[in-house]
Parts: structure tokens; sequence; C-alpha cells
């Protein structure tokens, strides 16, 4: 039978499991079992493994949100897969490759696996999936990635939103739909993952340029000018690595885009205002209380990847000099808005 007609696909999936137990990660659990679905949480940490299973809340990375009975939560990635139809992989884009590895040898054979990380690998320009497909080994019809207008803490809060599932085999991409759309949270397919990932990738780039322009104290003009050149430049990229570029007026593009770019929940965001306000990188992240923005290493690796491409990318250019190169905000606002002129 082919890999992505298996029976996960058919039967649907009526356990998972969530490796990472950061804010996203334990927010997505939480969606999963209130959509009915059995869920095991891992954390790195035994400490908050124990706090979730005793308090029913995540203290540290969620702090004040009731968690559903169908989720429970352990420290043992072997016991936390055991049996689960779906794995989902809620870790930092960078440490992506290094965690999976380690828990590839007891994958339960079959389950789909699905990617919460938006980033570009910086060491190879490969997005998650690419990285997913090699390191476990598994056919790209086996991988899902799930990406949106989705702040943890908003949908925590059980506030309505929507999200695409993007997986290449329509039917695991609905199997998952189903498992995790509730009365706040709605998932729509979407066979377009290399646009999705591109999407969520660039996405927080963006975000940090609007960040460094609101620390700077510019306005709401500005903001929409760096999200609608942002999407232009996102777009461009995700066609010259074969997306279909309806994607980017989707959800999984312009919607998660603004979200990330607008609110003040947005990590990205929040870092970028940061360095804006004339903080140095290593002042931003301890602000940050080492929490990853994703963005500040993305912006190098999709620089990197455009340059491989031939793709214009003005604004992460720009994102990458400021964090990366010593950059002062100021003359790189001055530099972004002196370019040369030409049609839109």
């Amino acid at each position: 039978m082919p890999e992505g007609t298996s029976a996960v696909s058919r039967r649907g999936i009526e356990r998972a499991a969530v490796l990472g137990a950061g804010s996203w990660g334990t927010t997505f659990a939480k969606v999963l079992a209130d959509a009915g679905t059995d869920v095991r949480l891992w954390a790195r940490r035994s400490s908050v493994a124990e706090g979730i299973e005793r308090e029913r809340t995540n203290e540290e990375y969620l702090p004040g949100v009731e968690l559903p009975r169908r989720l429970s939560a352990t420290d043992d990635a072997t016991e936390a897969v055991r049996g689960a139809e779906a794995v989902v992989l809620a870790v930092p884009s960078q440490t992506l490759r290094e965690n999976l590895a380690g828990w590839q040898p007891f994958l339960p054979e079959g389950a789909t696996l699905v990617s919460l990380a938006k980033g570009v690998e910086l060491s190879t320009l490969k997005r998650m999936s690419q990285v997913i497909s090699e390191v476990a080994g598994v056919a790209a019809e086996r991988i899902a990635v799930v990406s949106g207008p989705n702040l943890a803490k908003e949908i925590a809060a059980e506030q309505p939103t929507a999200t695409v599932v993007a997986c290449s085999d329509h039917d695991r991409a609905v199997a998952l739909q189903r498992a995790c759309s509730t009365g706040y949270f709605r998932p729509y397919t979407n066979t377009d993952l290399v646009g999705v990932e591109v999407a969520g990738a660039c996405k927080n780039v963006i975000a940090l340029a609007c960040g460094v322009a609101s620390g700077l104290g510019y306005g709401a003009n500005t903001m929409s000018t760096l999200i609608t050149r942002g999407l232009a430049e996102t777009t461009r990229l995700g066609v010259a690595l074969g997306a279909e570029p309806m994607t980017f007026a989707g959800l999984a593009g312009m919607g998660d885009l603004a979200a990330t770019c607008l609110s003040p929940l947005s990590r990205n965001r929040t870092f970028g205002e940061r360095l804006g306000r004339g903080e140095s990188l290593a002042e931003a992240q301890r602000a940050a209380h080492g929490q990853v923005a994703e963005g500040v290493k993305s912006c190098t690796s999709l620089c990197a990847l455009a340059d491989r491409c031939g793709v214009e990318m003005p604004i992460a250019e720009v994102v990458h000099r400021v964090c990366h190169e010593g950059l002062d905000p100021v003359p790189a606002a001055a530099e972004l808005l002196g370019r040369e002129r030409k049609p839109e």
C-alpha cells in the first residue's frame, strides 16, 4: 500500500504526541485534546511535566491556562510517542534536526509527522519538512505543517482563529484537520507545503522589521508598507521554490504575517522593538527570557536561500544586517526607502 494511503489516513488520528512543551506546543496539545484527541505532551524538564500532571497548567510557558484531562505530560519521549498516529514536533527550527535524530529510532511506524516550527535551517538552507524527511527517513507524504495566524496566548484563551494544515497527501491533511478542529480553532487543508513553510519562515523576519520600526517610533504607514512589501518578497521566494502564488494571500501567508507583525504578543515583533529602541542583540535576548525569536536566525538562512534562487529580499537583508552586522536601525530604514524607484 502506498505510504500516502496508510491506515492513519483512513482511520483518522485518535492519539497524538506533542514533543515540546513551550507555549505553542502546549497550546496545540490543548487544541488537540479539546478536539477529542488523546494527547501526550513531552517536556524536556521533569518539573514542567510534573507540574502539568499535578496542577493541570504549564505555569512556566502558559500560565493560568487550565489544560484538559485528555492531555497528559511526561519527560520520557519514548513513552510520549508510543501508539501515536500523529507526532507533533514543537521545538525551534534550528534545534529540530538534533532533537529529531534522538527521537527517530522510536517514532511509530506510519505516523504523520507534524511540524510547528517556522524557519529555514542555517547549515543546509532546508525547510523543516525537508529536515524531517531526511532525519526521520520518511516520505514527504507523511509530513504535515500547521501554520497560520496562531498566537499561542490567544488560542489558549479560546479566542477564535483559523489555521492551515498542509500536507502533500490530502487524506493525511484531512485526518489532522479533524483531529485539531474545535469551536475556536478552525483548520483548512492545503497541499502546498512549500508555500506554507516559506510564508511561515519569512513572516518572522518581516515582524522583526516591523518591531524595529515601532521601536523607532514609526506608525501605521510604515507598518503597512513593510507588511505589503514583505509579502511581495516572501511571494517571490516562494514562487522561485515552486510554491503556489495564492498560498501567500491566505491564512498561512497574509494572515500569519499580519498577526505576527501587528500583535504585541508576537515574540519577533517584540524582539525587533527592543532593537529599534537601541538595545543590543544580547540585551534583547536576555529581555526575552531566553525564548527564541526565530526571525533572528532565519533572516540569515533566508537571505542565503534567496541569493541561491536569484531573488531580491531587501527587507530580510536589512534585518540580517541589523541583527548580525551591527547596522544602526535609523540608516537601515533610510536605506530601504532610498532603493531604486520602480513599478510596484
